[in-house]
């Protein structure tokens, strides 16, 4: 896997052409001569963190080991407007 190195200011000028090239492999951006991102496909992200869930797998666990009850409300929820003055 070849790494590719662009400037910032390549990158800004032709970001479609630079996504295109981390579909291959990385992309490190450099700032002034020093590495200050790497882009790179999400899929290759996850790999690397193994991050696969995404938050709707998340929200619709049944079972996530944590047990919460929320507290029951006392009184009315809302009161209205006193508006007169």
């Amino acid at each position: 896997m070849t790494i590719k190195k662009v400037t910032s200011r390549e990158f800004n000028q032709d970001i479609s052409k630079i996504k295109k090239v981390c579909e291959d492999s990385p992309v490190y951006i450099t700032n002034r001569g020093e590495t200050t991102h790497v882009l790179m496909t999400f899929e290759e992200y996850q790999k690397l963190t193994g991050d696969t869930e995404n938050i709707v797998d998340l929200l619709a666990m049944d079972d996530c080991g944590v047990d919460f009850e929320a507290p029951k409300l006392k009184g009315d929820l809302f009161h209205p407007a006193d508006l007169s003055d």
